[in-house]
């Protein structure tokens, strides 16, 4: 079968619309998403309850927090089952707070079409990217265009290779338009691609670059310790940085010690298409305890908002360069004993520490590691009142302690 296909997926724009949280059975335990995204029929013995994540308007066809997996009214699912019986299961579930049935779409289709050439952007897993379960497979898929020839008669399926895309035949859309679904969107994904060949060597040349300095950074981190791979934080796309991405590493060290670290103040820049180390640092924060949930901590919270400061700000970056430095950021959602009564938290950067390199290298120079130590109150007095002077002493006296960039919560002052 050929002819036209689209990407279907959430509209997440809908103003007050709900958001629906991860399913549980009927006793309130979680139950494994992973079987509805692997293409197959689920095998499901209780009743699938899916709780409300952000109340609001009921929508005919909804993705769960974090996973493309669909939960749709049932008419929309009638749909589903007289166009594509054979791609889909149809799995009851209750909905919180809804008389109305709703049911969860299992695609139980897998095709092999995704079309490299004439996508924007793919990259796929390789044998040294130490997943050897996904080696081959896509590791972003940027700008889909698939091969209709390869569909064969699937007209609801998800793409080999790229699990989070959901590609439904034209009929099956002409048909949920009709009925006016409410939440779906559509995407083209036939035809040709929307990038020019002049775009796409751009693309490859920053790619080249952006991969060379990941590896490079990569490599220094994994001197310090064990480099966490299955923390998982998405990016954040900022003009402030070099490569307008903010990237995060976690590294687990010794004694039980969570180092963080910025991974993207010293990419190349993004406009300039050529060898660089950006601005030339990144900044490390380490704390006393093995973080588990990165995401949420006052750890990752703090780094962000020094982060943004030494982005937007070539003065702060020169005098970071130049040797001590500090600074106060907003308090806000961060631990009380770090925040002073005006609601801000200080930080004193560039400490010195046996523990940590102050350089690391990449295939175009030195590239400055800049600790970030985490102040008590009274010692950001102290240094209110002394100056530069009273930085070099704070730094002293944390070297003396023996925790010299160590940041924690529960400690005595040192001023």
């Amino acid at each position: 079968m050929t002819g036209l296909y689209f990407d279907l997926f959430d509209d997440v724009y809908i103003p007050g619309r709900w958001h629906l949280d991860d399913p549980v059975d009927q006793q309130g335990q979680e139950i494994r998403t992973w079987q509805f995204v692997r293409g197959e029929p689920a095998h499901v013995d209780a009743r699938i309850r899916i709780p409300i994540y952000v109340p609001g308007r009921p929508l005919d066809f909804s993705l769960l927090a974090g996973a493309t997996i669909p939960v749709v009214h049932a008419r929309v699912a009638v749909v589903f089952a007289e166009l594509a019986p054979g791609d889909v299961q149809l799995i009851p579930v209750e909905v919180d707070g809804q008389t109305e049935p709703y049911v969860l779409l299992n695609i139980t289709r897998v095709v092999k079409c995704i079309d490299d050439e004439a996508s924007d952007e793919v990259r796929h897993w390789e044998p040294g990217d130490d997943r050897p379960d996904k080696t081959g497979q896509y590791r972003s898929v940027i700008g889909m265009r698939i091969d209709p020839s390869k569909v064969g008669d699937a007209r609801v399926f998800r793409t080999w290779g790229w699990s989070p895309a959901i590609i439904i035949s034209e009929e099956v859309k002409q048909a949920l338009e009709r009925m006016g679904a409410t939440g779906a969107k559509f995407k083209e994904v036939t035809g040709p691609s929307t990038v020019s060949a002049e775009e796409r060597e751009q693309d490859r040349k920053s790619r080249e670059l952006f991969e060379q300095a990941d590896t490079a950074r990569e490599t220094a981190w994994c001197t310090l310790g064990s480099l966490d791979k299955e923390v998982f934080m998405p990016i954040a796309m900022s003009g402030s940085w070099p490569g307008h991405r903010q990237l995060w590493r976690v590294i687990r060290r010794e004694a039980g010690r969570t180092l963080l670290v910025t991974h993207g103040l010293s990419d190349p820049f993004i406009e300039r298409l050529e060898p660089s180390m950006g601005f030339g640092l990144e900044l490390a924060l380490e704390v006393d305890a093995a973080v588990k949930d990165i995401s949420k901590g006052w750890p990752l919270m703090l780094l962000d908002r020094v982060a943004d400061e030494v982005a937007e700000h070539e003065q702060v970056r020169e005098r970071v360069k130049a040797g001590l430095f500090s600074m106060e950021v907003s308090g806000k959602g961060m631990p009380r004993s770090l925040v002073t009564e005006e609601g801000r938290v200080a930080v004193l950067l560039g400490v010195e520490s046996r523990m940590l390199p102050s350089h690391f290298s990449t295939p175009y120079g030195e590239v400055k590691l800049v600790t970030v130590k985490v102040l008590l109150p009274s010692e950001l007095a102290y240094l209110l009142e002394h100056g530069a002077e009273g930085q070099a002493e704070l730094a002293r006296r944390f070297a003396e302690s023996g925790e010299a960039h160590l940041s924690r919560l529960r400690r005595r002052p040192v001023a």
